[in-house]
């Protein structure tokens, strides 16, 4: 079946040179040519990432034109095709050939783009679209995935990724372009004398910049805090800089062999902030001028990893969930007036500690499924409803949102927000880490973990489904010594109290997840991943120390893993 899509390749007259010429060499390799034809790359709720290269299952110009077909087939449905679509893009390979090729697409149908010259942050996109007023974004990255790889996501007008009812009618457009190779793209030229491509810069950034200083806290506290930042080789340098030097940051060293944007990352061995490996050059840098503050950010800005020293001069790398407690602390702790109808957002598989903190400070918190499109989702519900004030939106894989200006996690505003925080504790004579124990002693000692479980292939997907069902469908009574309060389903978006049997509707969109809540703050989580082979297992628990916690969390997944174990 999948030769029928090579043969269209290989016999349309017109194809690019350069994949006509990648298409050639794969010839000689059956495995890797199958893999590039034996199925349409797939246009999910995040849009769509892939390998670059010739074939239906790779990121290349005429994958990216389906998409981008079916973008405005979306746009023309909604009836807002005059409001245009802005795009912006990273520093990978094919990043702004792709931007163009979208906008080359829209304009065929009649729909204006908005289009960065050079590389921006992913938050700035989702902060133009609302800036432009424009009907939709996209933004062209692969956030942390190795060099080979590219992606496509798609914006609503609200400047949020698609939320699930609006992913599924794009998805269906998407999916109804039945000749990626068919789809017409108007001449660049013609669209810019025309006006539907129009360039945008300055205007966009220096709107984001003037917002970007409402993260600010305390705008008069001493800010002598010396920082060293590394964007990682992607797209964060310029925005970060600027932001915190209009907040009063002046002592702030770049990380220079990570500062230009290089599509091989080629200093790290992943560009993900969330592996402790990516530091080792600011970490260095950081010894030799004895910074008080590492922050490094992913390729896209749209997540933060932060290092404090510690008491012995060694740096410590932050958890998603100790950042996200910290800056959600000092938010609280240090605002003039909190609203009566302030509102934390987090995931379910985000540390329980924000809950307790926001809690302290009589501030309601509300969950959702995993990925920020759901926060944003929130944020704009509350937003038309007046029910809630968002006050801070985070997950524990290194995204937080201090401001609604952006409906997307945003590194740029983590980086000003958490220099500030670590200006204010310094100003006591303290580090991070001191004011996070401080908050251990206060709240209990709180501690996650994540397992992942790589299954590949048909076999893979099946052991994954019975893991599940497993776990579903088993009457487990404790974890760890932790008793099973309730059981939450969200395949059937059931909450299950173990005590009486009662059982109640979650009010979240359906997803393949299901989560035991323990006893005092404790609970584990199973989701199979959306985009890769694997099945994980989220873990977090709450006693009085760090040791009592480690001992407690080396229980909760002894418990897991012996019946993992059984099965597998």
């Amino acid at each position: 079946m999948w030769k029928n899509d090579y043969n269209r390749w290989k016999e349309f007259t017109e194809l690019d040179a350069d994949l006509a010429s990648k298409l050639e060499e794969l010839t000689s390799d059956e495995q890797s040519l199958e893999d590039a034809f034996y199925k349409n790359l797939e246009f999910g709720t995040g849009g769509m990432r892939g390998k670059l290269g010739p074939g239906t299952n790779r990121m290349n110009i005429y994958t990216v034109r389906k998409a981008a077909e079916g973008l405005a087939t979306y746009v023309n449905d909604q009836g807002l095709s005059n409001r245009g679509v802005a795009i912006a893009y990273d520093s990978r390979y094919m990043s702004k050939e792709f931007a163009v090729e979208t906008a080359r697409v829209l304009g065929h149908h009649g729909i204006p783009s908005y289009v960065f010259t050079s590389l921006r942050p992913t938050p700035e996109l989702s902060f133009a679209v609302r800036h432009l007023n424009a009907a939709a974004g996209v933004v062209v990255t692969a956030s942390h995935n190795p060099p080979e790889y590219n992606g496509f996501k798609a914006y609503n007008e609200d400047g949020g990724q698609l939320p699930p009812e609006q992913a599924e009618i794009m998805i269906d457009f998407v999916n109804k372009v039945e000749n990626e190779l068919k789809v017409e793209a108007a001449d660049q030229q013609e669209l810019e004398e025309q006006g539907l491509l129009r360039w945008i810069d300055d205007e966009v950034d220096e709107a984001y910049l003037e917002a970007l200083k409402g993260v600010t806290v305390q705008p008069d506290i001493q800010k002598d805090l010396s920082l060293v930042f590394t964007p990682l080789h992607g797209t964060a340098r310029d925005l970060v800089e600027k932001g915190l030097q209009q907040s009063g940051f002046t002592s702030i060293h770049i990380v220079e062999e990570q500062a230009k944007p290089d599509p091989e990352f080629s200093t790290v061995a992943s560009p993900n902030p969330e592996e402790h490996q990516a530091f080792e050059m600011a970490i260095d840098q950081g010894k030799a001028i004895g910074a008080d503050l590492l922050m490094a950010t992913d390729p896209d800005a749209d997540r933060l990893g932060v290092a404090v020293p510690n008491e012995k001069g060694e740096y410590v790398v932050l958890t998603g969930n100790q950042t996200g407690a910290l800056l959600l602390d000092y938010i609280l702790g240090q605002s003039e007036q909190l609203p009566q109808n302030g509102l934390l957002i987090k995931t379910i598989v985000t540390s329980e500690f924000g809950r307790v903190i926001a809690n302290s400070y009589g501030i309601r918190s509300l969950d959702t499924l995993t990925g920020f499109k759901f926060i944003g989702e929130k944020i704009r519900e509350y937003e038309q409803s007046g029910e809630h004030t968002f006050m801070f939106g985070y997950e524990e894989s290194y995204g937080y949102l201090v401001k609604d200006f952006a409906r997307d996690k945003d590194a740029v505003q983590a980086a000003v927000l958490a220099a500030e925080v670590g200006a204010h504790w310094k100003n006591q004579g303290k580090t991070l880490l001191d004011a996070l124990d401080e908050l251990y002693e206060k709240h209990g000692y709180f501690l996650e973990d994540l397992q992942s479980m790589k299954l590949e292939g048909k076999s893979g997907t099946e052991q994954i489904k019975a893991i599940m069902d497993d776990f579903r469908n088993a009457e487990i009574k404790e974890a760890g010594g932790k008793k099973v309060v309730a059981i939450e389903d969200y395949a059937t978006t059931l909450r299950k109290h173990v005590q009486g049997g009662t059982e109640e509707e979650i009010d979240l969109p359906t997803s393949n997840v299901v989560k035991f809540i323990l006893e005092d703050d404790c609970w584990f989580c199973l989701r199979p991943s959306g985009t890769e082979p694997k099945i994980k297992f989220y873990y977090g628990v709450k006693s009085g120390t760090r040791k009592e916690s480690e001992e407690l969390l080396a229980a909760v997944k002894a418990t897991v893993n012996e019946r993992l174990h059984a099965l597998i």
